[in-house]
């Protein structure tokens, strides 16, 4: 059996890791020629502003007096420059933004968990192409772009990282430091021969990373006053900025100008994921090479943004985030960088029509190098000709047909990959419904005859059809991994043939089984599998299956045997079931809920000591100090939300002493329960009142109830199991109070498993998939709210932050399973047969260690010195 699980876990980690093969592939290139545009450039040199987190409307939006939060940048819109919408893709975070902005591609999305300072792969960028690139900003975006830089030319400086504090008093500071240190270089030049002669040079780059909107973003809300006037401190900067530009090069017309955002936000603080306020940012540019404003009467898009900007009659020209690096880069003269896959926006230069068509065939030939030929011929040809504007219109379709080629190449072995991985795991699902049929229960009859040997030619076809996939293999030139994925699905098959016998008494045994019964179970089956997987696109189904659990011991005879455990079954089945229904993203802090959800929990321990003291439970030594320890827990961390609330909204950031408290509170939740006694009623009660005080920390709505609410369900779902298997008078709530969890108890030859056992797998899963889905934590990466981990930290730490969500995620899945380590023991229930049943319907790797960190929490016991007592307190 032990070889069994181990085989188990090794294939659904391949499978697992299958999928990054498969979709999460690298977009990059390499070996291709850098590609000049040969007219000469408007600009000697470019300088981009990035506001990190600034949202369109943001800045465009006029204020409740009719003023504009940025007048010199609405000044450049009406006089000066051009403007839109740059659009942004998912996911809308820091790091991808700015490979989008300065290298023209949209990253692979494995590569944002693969760090932000440091790049898993090398790429170009505009600053490499550049002949020289000052930056300044923040240590998690400018050295990206440093590092596999060719030569020394890339300079940049960096404020501290601890700077980068969500509960600091004034995140303005983050945007002021970079306006400073860009003053303080430009006095230096005028005094150092060498870097004078530097920033006189041409196609040279000045790079301004400002945070400081996004951290209040972060910390108050885009519609805080914060946030809206560090817009105002931003602008005030970038007119600072650009009056030192042109006094320092004698208003010489040499410099182009670029201010856009990374990514916007959502009105809760986020981003991360596809709403509007997300992907909509804003682009202004003005300078050398930039077409000067356009007053048009009407226009398209004819949206009602326009009208709210009161930008209706200035011609609006939107593009998508990659394709500002083209722009960047025609403007200054430098190659395009060699992976973007930025289409030049013409509509905003102000050039020649030759330097147009020069530039959009240099754009282009840089992203379909392998489309050349005649075509390039052909275009090459219409310039000559001086046919200017077919030159554009053939560079644009040819670039829309090689993206469509690029996507093509780079998917070609998706479906053949899929493929295999469906095969292997549909012969995995059939190979451990087969073990589960022959082991743990009496639909078959072949454990009472001699096995039959699979014939050799089963064994030899198997073999050929090996070496057929590894010669295929072979000869494509496939990586390693591609051999795993589709020879695995061979010793697979054959195992499951091997059990052609099992398979033999199963269709005998269903060929006794009554036909109408058979489809009424089926048909609720591929209903309750069907409710499974809509749910995870629709949270609503997880709302339609808790409605129809609340009725089914209504239709059971459970409803004779116990009417206060069904009603109180129906009862939290409702409750729960209005979770879902709950927005995913968009809540507001309420601390009023958490506050709320921490007096139910000392309720319901109250409830405890009573029920303990009735029922005159023995207790030892180190038992009495548990629960009031975890009800002062509770308390201190009610204490601890509210007053940081409050600190962080005087801007007088984290206390240490809050922080402290949380941290230890942290630690100690997994270390209470190992304290409290073995029996399943203390054991379970233990569990949740240490976890609910780390919840209440990292809570900041209505989500603090959810765990409450599910332990209830929890509670009474194993006092429900139980008694489906009582006879009718049978008392089952005191045998409740004397089980223990024991890590020792093999009960496998009580019972085998049985057609119930196969709804209690569903339950288990689909409470799972519940407290996955249930407050909507994790159905979205836009619903990650920094406010939630302010209790243990406010300065940016993405892993430290990560791991806390991640475990404030997992919290409600410990809740359930360790209710269904219960579930088992009550119901005289092996272990190891239903643990098959979850792996086959679950198809999840990690349920493998929660049930040993249930195991751990409901089992296990730390002892201290002192005998038992027979009182509670």
């Amino acid at each position: 059996m032990l070889l069994f699980f181990a085989l188990g876990l090794l294939v659904h980690f391949v499978f697992f890791a299958s999928i990054f093969d498969i979709y999460f592939t690298s977009p990059l290139v390499h070996g291709m020629t850098p590609q000049f545009i040969p007219s000469p450039p408007p600009a000697k040199r470019l300088v981009l502003f990035v506001a990190d987190g600034l949202r369109a409307d943001a800045v465009y939006e006029l204020d409740e007096d009719g003023n504009s939060r940025a007048p010199f940048i609405r000044n450049i819109i009406m006089h000066e420059g051009s403007w839109g919408i740059s659009h942004t893709r998912v996911p809308t975070e820091s790091r991808p933004g700015h490979v989008a902005l300065i290298a023209g591609f949209y990253e692979d999305v494995s590569a944002v968990a693969k760090g932000w300072k440091e790049n898993p792969v090398e790429f170009d960028s505009l600053f490499n192409e550049s002949k020289y690139t000052w930056s300044w900003g923040s240590p998690d975006i400018l050295p990206m772009f440093a590092k596999g830089a060719s030569g020394d030319h890339v300079y940049t400086y960096s404020y501290d990282a601890q700077r980068e504090d969500f509960g600091a008093h004034d995140a303005t500071k983050l945007d002021t430091w970079v306006f400073d240190n860009v003053k303080d270089f430009f006095n230096a030049a005028r005094n150092n021969r060498s870097l004078f002669s530097k920033v006189n040079e041409e196609k040279i780059v000045f790079f301004l990373h400002l945070l400081g909107i996004d951290t209040n973003g972060h910390a108050h809300r885009p519609s805080s006053r914060e946030y809206k006037d560090n817009i105002k401190k931003v602008d005030d900067g970038v007119k600072e900025i650009v009056s030192i530009f042109k006094h320092f090069y004698g208003d010489d017309g040499k410099t182009a100008f670029i201010f856009t955002s990374d990514h916007g936000m959502t009105d809760w603080g986020s981003h991360g994921a596809g709403h509007p306020s997300e992907t909509l940012t804003p682009l202004v540019t003005w300078g050398a090479g930039i077409k000067f404003p356009e007053r048009v009467s009407a226009q398209q898009p004819d949206d009602e943004f326009l009208k709210e900007w009161k930008l209706e009659n200035w011609k609006r020209r939107d593009v998508d985030q990659a394709d500002i690096a083209p722009l960047m880069a025609s403007l200054i003269g430098v190659p395009f960088p060699l992976n973007s896959v930025g289409i030049l926006p013409v509509d905003y230069l102000n050039n020649t029509g030759l330097f147009k068509a020069e530039s959009m065939l240099t754009n282009a030939v840089q992203i379909l190098e392998q489309f050349k030929l005649d075509a390039l011929r052909k275009a090459r040809s219409y310039i000559k000709q001086e046919k200017f504007d077919e030159v554009v219109s053939l560079c644009e379709e040819l670039i829309d047909l090689a993206l469509k080629g690029l996507s093509y190449y780079h998917t070609y072995d998706r479906f053949f990959l899929g493929i295999s991985v469906a095969v292997g795991f549909v012969g995995w699902t059939s190979y451990a419904s087969l073990l589960i049929l022959k082991s743990h229960s009496n639909l078959t009859r072949s454990a009472g005859k001699e096995a039959k040997k699979p014939h050799h030619l089963l064994a030899c076809s198997f073999v050929a059809v090996g070496v057929l996939v590894a010669c295929f293999l072979l000869i494509q030139v496939c990586p390693w991994t591609y051999y795993v994925y589709c020879l695995l699905p061979v010793p697979i098959w054959y195992a499951v043939l091997r059990e052609h016998q099992v398979v033999q008494d199963l269709a005998e045994s269903l060929l006794t089984f009554p036909l109408s019964r058979f489809v009424v179970y089926l048909l609720v089956f591929v209903l309750g599998i069907e409710v499974l997987v809509l749910s995870f696109f629709y949270r609503y189904m997880l709302t339609a299956g808790l409605i129809v659990f609340a009725g089914w011991p209504f239709v059971t005879q459970l409803w004779t045997r116990a009417k206060i455990t069904c009603l109180s079954w129906a009862l939290f089945s409702l409750l729960l079931a209005v979770f879902p229904l709950m927005p995913v993203v968009g809540r507001k802090p309420d601390l009023s809920l958490v506050m709320g959800a921490g007096l139910l929990v000392l309720l319901l321990s109250l409830a405890i000591v009573t029920t303990l003291t009735r029922r005159k439970i023995t207790l030892a030594k180190e038992e009495l100090l548990v629960l009031p320890l975890q009800m002062l827990s509770i308390v201190l961390s009610m204490y601890v939300v509210y007053s940081t609330h409050h600190s962080l909204l005087k801007k007088e950031g984290l206390p240490l002493m809050n922080q402290i408290v949380s941290w230890a509170t942290l630690a100690s939740s997994l270390v209470m329960p190992l304290l409290s006694s073995t029996a399943l009623f203390q054991r379970l009660s233990s569990i949740l009142l240490s976890l609910m005080s780390t919840y209440l920390l990292l809570s900041t709505g209505y989500e603090a109830l959810f765990p409450l609410v599910l332990s209830c369900l929890m509670f009474v779902w194993v006092h429900m199991e139980q008694e489906t298997l009582q006879q009718p008078g049978a008392s089952c709530r005191q045998k409740f109070t004397s089980i223990q969890f024991t890590c020792n108890t093999d009960i496998a030859q009580l019972r085998l498993l049985n057609l119930d056992d196969i709804r209690r797998a569903f339950f288990l899963v689909f409470f799972l998939v519940t407290a996955f889905f249930g407050t909507g934590n994790i159905a979205s990466i836009n619903s990650f709210d920094l406010a939630s981990v302010y209790c243990f930290l406010t300065v940016f730490s993405p892993f430290m932050m990560g791991a806390l969500m991640m475990w404030k995620i997992l919290i409600p899945f410990v809740l359930v399973m360790c209710a269904f380590e219960a579930v088992q023991i009550t119901t005289q229930l092996s272990s190891k047969g239903i643990s098959h049943y979850v792996i086959v319907m679950s198809m999840t790797i990690f349920l493998v260690f929660l049930n040993g960190l249930a195991q751990l929490l409901t089992t296990k016991k730390f002892q201290l010195c002192g005998k038992p007592k027979s009182h509670l307190l």
